[in-house]
């Protein structure tokens, strides 16, 4: 009887992000940024990413706070300005 083979790893996974690299790269250089480094765009995606997170986490307690169930654009304000 033959022996089984071990099962290969899959590679790691990439973090996932959801905001994608290129609109934001063409963002970077239409402000002037004629090189982008992937780091730093990474970083930048990071950090919007964790402040859209936050943003969102304040505007759902808004509508709660106002016993509704729908996030609207006055909410994200308000919750963008605390």
């Amino acid at each position: 009887m033959a022996k089984k083979k071990p099962a290969k790893k899959a590679p790691a996974k990439k973090a996932e992000t959801y905001i994608a690299k290129a609109p934001i790269r063409r963002l970077m250089k239409k402000e002037g940024a004629d090189l982008v480094a992937a780091e730093a765009l990474d970083k930048l995606i990071n950090f919007l990413e964790s402040k859209a997170a936050d943003v969102t986490k304040e505007a759902i307690k808004i509508c709660k706070a106002d016993k509704r169930k729908r996030v609207t654009a006055t909410d994200i304000r308000k919750a963008a300005q605390a």
